[in-house]
């Protein structure tokens, strides 16, 4: 049983990126926090498991998650699969960085408790230890308590340029208590990382902080009062909207988009440093998930189907059923391959995958941003085959889901159900189909699919027309309130 003298702390957990580094399995609309890199479970989920239960003085509060309209469903899905029920998931109307969105999480807290602790994290990190992570959360709680805004260094390992670093006034001397910071140091190049490595005294920023809201927010009151002048109005005029807070979106874009590094860390006076030395990655490229999934004695990792004969220092990956990937002779090589789009690169150049994104971009191939499967609230929906003039997809409805009750203007559906049992909706029809029975929607007929069972319900759609695009849609009635 808890003790109910420990002190609290809230997480609140940046999940509202998209980054590119990890190309193809990593895209705008599906970015890495939520996608299984490193075994079964999401960065997204292993960070809410380990900001969960007690550490050294301390219980974690239920978290409060930041992230987008476009990911909000995919939160909740994953939270639920962490048996987690969340104190907020705040909706951002639009991209700000992570300033105004950590002061809008503090605002909501200091509301209720201006006393309230909070650790902020991002959710596509590898901490692979969580009880040396508690126990380092431990460490920096007296700090933060007494009113300093408390950062996480990260004891480099080798002379990295892709991090920022944190100067510290003296060298870490393996206890963990706080450190002062001294400074902030950009990313390097090689040289000054070498320099930074040797000297003992540099960390890497690790980008996760732990403060009072009270105190955060008289920081952005002094330093940074134009964040603070757009994000309060826009915490204040926050509605519910199915379990999830939507910020105002007309106070919120007026914020500044700036990261609570340049608006207040490298400004404040009143900095601490936790140092960190049992294991953390952000993932940034390939190479670091090479290095996480545990290479075999020739420097080899595998995932999905994927073969490797005779290789070295390579990582072969297939992240779509049924692609098999086969490498041979390959040396410092990295491969993955989806349905839609196959990466191959040399190890060594593992940061520039954002260069193929960029080219994709410019060429207008919709794989430079959208995933092969749109996730959806009641389930998840991917394209298998595309015409000039048809589409076939496969769609899978959750249990207890449903699919929006809706028109098309411009194409016509054939449905054919291939597991589970399908409660259907056309016009004034109600039908149950099973596995190897089908159905036509003509265009213009209102039409839903529901799952009343407790497997998911897959079926094939073909869709004809001389418009198949995703915007020919007209919505009567939705559970999920989307326009």
């Amino acid at each position: 049983m808890s003790d109910k003298n420990l002190a609290v702390v809230t997480p609140v957990i940046l999940a509202g990126g998209s980054g590119t580094r990890l190309w193809p399995l990593s895209r705008k609309s599906y970015p890495k926090q939520f996608v299984p890199l490193l075994g079964e479970q999401t960065l997204f989920r292993s960070v809410v498991a380990r900001l969960s239960g007690e550490g050294k003085g301390f219980a974690f509060a239920r978290p409060v998650v930041l992230t987008n309209a476009t990911f909000r469903f995919i939160v909740a899905e994953q939270l639920a699969q962490e048996d987690t029920d969340p104190r907020a998931i705040i909706i951002e109307p639009s991209v700000r960085n992570t300033a105004p969105a950590i002061l809008a999480a503090a605002l909501h807290l200091a509301a209720g408790d201006p006393e309230a602790v909070m650790l902020v994290a991002p959710s596509d990190h590898v901490v692979p230890d969580a009880e040396a992570f508690r126990a380092a959360v431990s460490q920096g709680l007296a700090a933060a308590r007494s009113g300093d805004l408390v950062t996480f260094g990260i004891q480099p390992t080798r002379p990295e340029t892709g991090y920022g670093y944190l100067q510290v006034v003296a060298r870490p001397d393996g206890s963990g208590q706080p450190i002062k910071l001294a400074r902030f140091v950009e990313k390097p190049n090689a040289a000054r990382a070498q320099e930074m490595l040797a000297s003992g005294d540099h960390l890497w920023n690790a980008g996760i902080f732990l403060f009072a809201a009270k105190d955060l927010i008289a920081a952005f009151e002094a330093l940074a009062p134009d964040v603070l002048a757009a994000v309060r109005p826009a915490v204040d005029a926050a509605e519910g909207d199915l379990g999830f807070l939507r910020l105002s979106a007309e106070a919120w874009d007026a914020a500044p988009d700036i990261s609570i590094d340049y608006a207040i860390m490298e400004r404040a006076g009143n900095l601490s440093v936790v140092p960190y030395d049992s294991g953390w990655s952000d993932l940034g490229g390939w190479d670091a998930v090479w290095s996480h999934a545990g290479p075999d004695a020739a420097g080899v990792t595998v995932g999905g189907g994927a073969t490797a004969i005779d290789c070295s220092d390579t990582l072969l990956r297939s992240d779509s059923d049924g692609m098999e990937l086969v490498g041979i002779g390959l040396s410092n090589i990295i491969a993955v391959a989806m349905n839609d789009a196959v990466l191959i690169a040399d190890k060594s150049r593992a940061q520039d995958v954002k260069l193929a994104v960029e080219a994709l971009k410019k060429k207008g191939a919709v794989q430079a941003e959208s995933f092969p499967k749109d996730h959806r609230p009641w389930g998840w929906v991917e394209g298998l085959l595309a015409g000039e003039r048809f589409q076939v997809k496969r769609i899978v409805v959750q249990p207890g889901q449903s699919l929006s009750l809706q028109s098309h203007f411009h194409r016509s559906e054939h449905w054919i159900v291939v597991e589970g049992t399908a409660k259907v909706t056309v016009g004034d029809e109600v039908t149950l189909l099973t596995e190897n029975q089908s159905l036509y929607v003509p265009a213009g007929a209102k039409h839903r699919v529901e799952n009343p069972g407790k497997i998911p319900v897959v079926f094939i759609e073909v869709q004809t027309g001389t418009y198949l695009g995703e915007d020919d849609i007209v919505r009567y009635e939705d559970r999920y309130a989307r326009g």
